[in-house]
């Protein structure tokens, strides 16, 4: 039945048989995590073989490079050598990092705040920046923003990507628009993979600011969740298509791959914004963990290694984002109470409620010891302006915990907006 459309006593009752079941959970002294997107420890357990892949007397590179010392800023070449394949480039194009592909995300606009980018005119400190931000997006991307004082711009979503009829006007018209977030394969937390129509048009459009940047963040590149990963064109040829040979910046880890607090990161780009990347960030380091580096290169041995890694993930997290989906599609489907996502990978699911309904089924959530990442989270300053979008993180528990933390946020769900039905 859709409630939207149903009578006030089917809604009604429909309420008061969720706010039976509410009542009953809150009773059962729940605690239940589903805030974040951590892998669990089963995932974790895949890579232990790191642990061991580096050991006495073997601490050199294929350069003759002490892995043990200091230096080797943009990493050693066997782990540019891997992961410009994991990135669809060349090594000479890759620097690879530490553990946080986001420390390299802040280092990139940072640096560009006070020093600026190639191509650009100084500082952006100093021509008040902003940047596109498609939404629902990544928090942790908005909280750059408003740490560093660029000013953040909505931009909706569609299946194909970020609307581009809204990003060409922005990008064409106004110079102080430096740049847009992109988190273009299974995009967090919708699960959208940007369209080749879509990767081309980024590329290629006009762009006021000569130094406005395409923040590339392929977190999710190689999480399928069973058929393997999905087509994604590359930015950074594209951009070389159009001439925008600086435009693109791209960054992955292997954090959501292997331990995800003793991952590797990396970024890739024009030679351009390589050598300024690398100039900048002298002066705040000597060189990565090229231990850690040697690790990753000896586990996985190739790309192909990755790939047959990922396919364990996949046979782990799959039934956990099955158990989702049939908990909602079991509660509320046809209702018209809300609408998710049913992504081929990644680490969320999506779910839309009635307008002005998701900060308070999140509350009631949390009384019944269920945590769901905060309302507004996937919104530039925490403001969701319809407060109608939740994201569902359910790779950390198990699928017992799953089962138990949907029925709770479903109740919620039911309450909540059946609530709001019988008050308009």
């Amino acid at each position: 039945m859709d409630l939207t459309q149903a009578d006030k006593d089917a809604v009604s009752a429909r309420h008061k048989d969720a706010a039976a079941r509410m009542d009953q959970l809150r009773g059962r002294n729940l605690s239940l995590d589903m805030t974040r997107g951590k892998p669990s420890p089963e995932q974790l357990d895949l890579a232990d073989d790191l642990l061991t892949c580096v050991t006495h007397g073997e601490t050199k590179s294929e350069d003759g490079t002490d892995l043990r010392n200091y230096g080797g800023l943009a990493g050693i070449p066997e782990a540019r050598r891997l992961f410009a394949a994991f990135l669809g480039t060349e090594p000479d194009r890759v620097i690879v990092g530490g553990n946080s592909s986001l420390t390299m995300m802040w280092d990139v606009l940072a640096n560009a705040m006070s020093f600026g980018m190639p191509d650009g005119d100084g500082p952006w400190r100093d021509q008040a920046p902003k940047f596109i931000c498609p939404v629902p997006g990544y928090d942790r991307h908005f909280a750059i923003c408003e740490r560093l004082g660029i000013e953040m711009i909505n931009v909706e979503m569609t299946p194909d990507g970020p609307d581009l009829d809204a990003v060409r006007a922005l990008v064409a018209e106004d110079a102080s628009v430096k740049g847009i977030w992109c988190v273009p394969k299974y995009s967090n937390p919708s699960g959208e993979t940007y369209t080749d129509e879509t990767v081309e048009a980024l590329a290629s459009m006009p762009a006021a600011a000569k130094d406005f940047r395409i923040m590339w963040d392929n977190a999710y590149a190689v999480h399928h969740l069973g058929n393997g990963p999905a087509s994604l064109s590359d930015i950074l040829t594209a951009c070389e298509k159009a001439g925008n040979d600086n435009r693109a910046i791209v960054f992955g880890s292997t954090s959501k791959i292997t331990h995800a607090g003793a991952g590797v990161a990396v970024m890739a780009s024009s030679p351009d914004n390589v050598k300024d990347h690398l100039d900048k960030i002298f002066y705040a380091m000597i060189g990565p963990d090229k231990i850690n580096q040697m690790r990753h290169v000896r586990f996985f041995k190739d790309m192909n290694g990755i790939l047959e890694h990922m396919k364990k993930h996949a046979e782990l997290v799959a039934p956990k984002f099955a158990a989702v989906d049939e908990a909602l599609e079991k509660a509320l489907g046809g209702t018209g109470l809300a609408t998710w996502t049913k992504p081929e990978g990644g680490y969320f699911v999506s779910v839309d409620v009635l307008d002005g309904c998701a900060k308070k089924i999140i509350k009631r959530c949390a009384d019944a010891g269920v945590k769901i990442t905060p309302a507004g989270a996937t919104y530039p300053y925490g403001k969701d302006p319809h407060d109608r979008n939740i994201r569902i993180a359910p790779t950390l528990p198990s699928v017992d915990e799953i089962k138990v933390a949907m029925t709770v946020l479903t109740a919620a769900i039911e309450e909540v907006c059946t609530e709001k039905l019988l008050e308009s």
